[in-house]
């Protein structure tokens, strides 16, 4: 995914946050409130683990491409975006992944 699409997707997203409910899922979802919202997340995160495990790579493609949504819109309603992350995976760039959890603690 380029970050034009990850961009145009962050855009959608704000757009939905003042939709109406009826209006679209992302709306509605918004509307429901961080429960609903974190509850999606964990599903999907449930049906990625199962597609790794079915061994079917299209489909494992699928489920991340729902977690991922899901996971963006969890940002969108904590007034964060893709972009937040992508700065923070910048900012681990050529660090060990030992050395940043230890300056974690």
């Amino acid at each position: 995914m380029s970050n034009d699409a990850l961009q145009r997707l962050t855009e959608t997203l704000e757009a939905r946050k003042q939709a109406a409910p009826e209006s679209s899922y992302v709306a509605k979802l918004f509307h429901k409130g961080e429960d609903a919202i974190l509850k999606k997340v964990i599903e999907e995160a449930g049906e990625v683990l199962l597609a790794s495990k079915d061994g079917d790579n299209a489909h494992l493609v699928y489920e991340v491409a729902d977690l991922w949504f899901h996971s963006m819109v969890l940002l969108a309603h904590k007034g964060l975006s893709a972009d937040d992350v992508l700065q923070e995976l910048a900012r681990r760039e050529g660090t060990s992944g030992i050395v940043e959890k230890a300056n974690r603690t």
